[in-house]
């Protein structure tokens, strides 16, 4: 089989290499000629574990190739997929579909023969009907069908998701399409994944309704965190309680400084403008985003808190910039309110990440970024964690303390044991959990 992928951002090359690696002919097709003239040279636009291997075995096994000629991709395959951006649109929230809607006008002026159109790009309840209609208008010739198949990728294990994945959801509404579509997921079948077959307007909901539920999830065990300091109990603990329980499940209940990243802040804000366009409010999400929101601004003042009630004229080490380890993805990171509130608060701000600096340097201003952990702790008067790479998980506490002017530390992953940092000599600030303090003694 032949696959376009129209789009070479996150989903549209994951996506693209893993239906490679299944043994499909796929072309990925981006405008961005400096992107394709890298990926050419096997330099991979984005940080994912493993990502550049799989991407040169599968072009050097003549599966997988890179072009800015859209036209020519499109006439000859058997499936077109549109993985473009569907970023929040300024002013209202609503996802912006305006690269969907142009990818598909562009796509119906190149189709040949029986095509199966499929929005992998998270999308509306409604986007795959407009789609049809915009290629039918342009191409009242064409002979498709046009599909949702959504993606639930985590960043940092995408490739093990796409190719493990939990289910595969699939809104198609003629047998053609669902057979094209399980010809290119034979590989999933042969390993039991299950399929889920539905209407266009329920696979583009279900990944709305999964986002949001996770969203939801992480914003409850964050507010029972809350919770557990004021009464003395531990977050951690608790989490195990509920999580151990099968009606709940032990994923997404690690509290920490709120969520962040390409999906959940823009998908609920969507979903949220879906549902009041349409009647039917959904007040927990709205909620869920409020919260969230707020629990940013909060971790600031839980840092200053723990700089005896002032930074001004401080300098804060912070670990840690991408909204979650092994990715270089600073969407919507918590460090991008965290860190700017701090210096408003007087707070000079010397940060690492291992994959995320480029892009900070781009987005957070007036900061000295460091080389590696320790130059970026040498001289702070507090050590915050803000993401939890590994190679923030074992570190020298004893050349730790001997750099820093104070041994304060705020870790808003909750990655070391309050009472160990305690003996260690170290004011220790946490989540949700005893031992740890929130005001530093003058």
């Amino acid at each position: 089989m032949r696959v376009a992928m129209i789009g070479t951002g996150y989903v549209g090359l994951v996506s693209g290499a893993c239906f490679s690696e299944f043994g499909v002919d796929v072309v990925c097709v981006d405008k961005d000629e400096a992107k394709i003239k890298g990926l050419h040279e096997n330099r991979m636009p984005i940080y994912e574990p493993g990502l550049d291997a799989l991407v040169a075995d599968n072009v050097k096994g003549g599966r997988l190739s890179f072009t800015t000629d859209l036209k020519a991709a499109v006439s000859d395959a058997d499936a077109v997929f549109i993985a473009v951006g569907t970023p929040s649109r300024r002013g209202d929230g609503h996802a912006d579909l305006s690269y969907v809607y142009e990818a598909a006008r562009e796509i119906a002026r190149s189709l040949n023969g029986y095509t199966v159109v499929v929005t992998k790009s998270t999308v509306p309840v409604g986007t795959g009907r407009e789609v049809e209609r915009i290629i039918r208008e342009t191409r009242p010739d064409a002979d498709f069908d046009v599909v949702s198949n959504p993606e639930f990728l985590r960043e940092g294990s995408a490739i093990n998701d796409f190719m493990r994945p939990d289910r595969v959801v699939i809104g198609a509404e003629s047998e053609r399409a669902r057979a094209v579509m399980k010809q290119l997921y034979r590989v999933l079948y042969l390993i039991e994944t299950p399929i889920v077959f539905t209407s266009l307007e329920t696979s583009e909901l279900i990944k709305y309704a999964a986002n949001t539920f996770l969203a939801a999830k992480i914003t409850f065990i964050n507010e029972i965190a809350d919770l557990c300091e004021a009464v003395g109990a531990d977050v951690h603990d608790v989490a195990r309680g509920i999580g151990l329980d099968g009606r709940i499940g032990k994923k997404f209940l690690h509290a920490g400084p709120g969520y962040g990243g390409s999906c959940f802040p823009k998908d609920t804000l969507a979903l949220v403008r879906t549902a009041r366009d349409h009647g039917a409010p959904l007040r927990i999400i709205e909620t869920v985003v409020a919260v969230n929101e707020e629990r940013k601004h909060k971790m600031a003042e839980k840092v200053v808190a723990a700089c005896g009630g002032s930074v001004k004229g401080k300098t804060v080490a912070v670990l840690g910039l991408t909204f979650k380890p092994n990715t270089d993805d600073m969407r919507d990171s918590p460090s991008l309110q965290i860190i700017p509130a701090l210096q408003a608060a007087g707070a000079a701000i010397r940060a690492f990440d291992p994959e995320g600096m480029d892009e900070a340097r781009s987005l957070l201003t007036d900061i000295t970024f460091c080389e590696n952990t320790y130059d970026t702790i040498k001289d702070a008067h507090a050590l915050v964690i803000l993401t939890e790479w590994n190679e923030f998980r074992a570190l020298d506490f004893d050349r730790v303390k001997a750099l820093l002017k104070a041994p304060v530390i705020v870790d808003l992953r909750n990655i070391y044991n309050p009472a160990e940092m305690m003996t260690l000599g170290f004011h220790y600030s946490s989540i949700g959990r005893p031992g740890s303090v929130d005001s530093r003694p003058e």
